[in-house]
């Protein structure tokens, strides 16, 4: 027999492992803390759940005990509901809870029968979530082609477009925006998850023979914040727009 067939295998330890050491440590929780956390998920379930509208973080943290990790507790929610039928989705800054998508199809029979937008109306919406803050010229100037009032006053009632101020030029126009109703209903956490320039040719929106210098607008990170040349509507730029009842003073 060979000396490497006699040949025994010693253990052997290594001291002074500084690596599994603080890995060991880093895995301890402080139990304190973790219960504190469990106890946050399940309200912030409780209130997502009772709510009829998406509910944002600043409305969470208003309501839950003060100190409580608010990205954690709903990260710790949204995995729970992961494989679920209903699952836990973000719209925009806020949280709600939604059938699961591979499901949808269940839902079909219930679901409202919506009125279908005009093919103009979806150029127009489309180019209001693109080039937002987007004056009503701006968009006739990329369509190339008038945009009537009717057009713009049907996507407000659908409340996935807004308008949200005027611009600093010569006759202040009204400036449109989209809502979190529009990223709850086309299922986007935020704006700037709408499809680029490749997913549209992908999806047949867009031709496969673009000119060179075609490219697709980067929609701003933050929507709700208005841009250097914009104004916020005041009282009196809500009445004259009518959607404020204007103030009736005692003579």
């Amino acid at each position: 027999m060979s000396e490497r067939a006699n040949a025994s295998v010693i253990p052997f330890k290594v001291e002074n492992e500084p690596e599994d050491e603080m890995a060991e440590q880093g895995s301890i929780e402080n139990p304190a803390e973790r219960l504190q956390l469990s106890e946050a998920v399940r309200m912030a379930e409780a209130i997502v759940f009772a709510s009829a509208e998406p509910v944002s973080e600043r409305q969470l943290a208003a309501r839950l005990p003060e100190g409580v990790n608010i990205a954690a507790a709903m990260a710790d929610l949204q995995e729970i509901y992961a494989r679920r039928g209903v699952n836990l989705v973000r719209v925009g800054d806020a949280w709600a809870f939604r059938t699961a998508g591979d499901l949808a199809f269940l839902m079909s029979r219930d679901s409202v029968q919506q009125r279908k937008l005009s093919r103009a109306a979806l150029e127009v919406l489309a180019i209001i979530a693109y080039h937002q803050p987007v004056t009503r010229a701006e968009i006739e100037d990329i369509r190339g082609v008038e945009t009537s009032k009717g057009t713009l006053d049907t996507l407000l009632e659908t409340e996935w477009v807004r308008m949200r101020g005027r611009r600093r030029t010569p006759g202040r126009p009204v400036t449109y925006g989209t809502t979190d109703a529009f990223l709850d209903h086309f299922a986007l956490e935020e704006i700037r998850d709408l499809p680029g320039m490749e997913e549209l040719k992908g999806a047949g929106l867009l031709s496969t023979r673009m000119p060179a210098n075609f490219s697709m607008p980067v929609p701003p990170a933050d929507p709700d914040t208005l841009t250097e040349d914009e104004d916020a509507l005041t009282d009196i730029d809500l009445e004259e727009l009518g959607l404020l009842t204007p103030r009736v003073t005692d003579e």
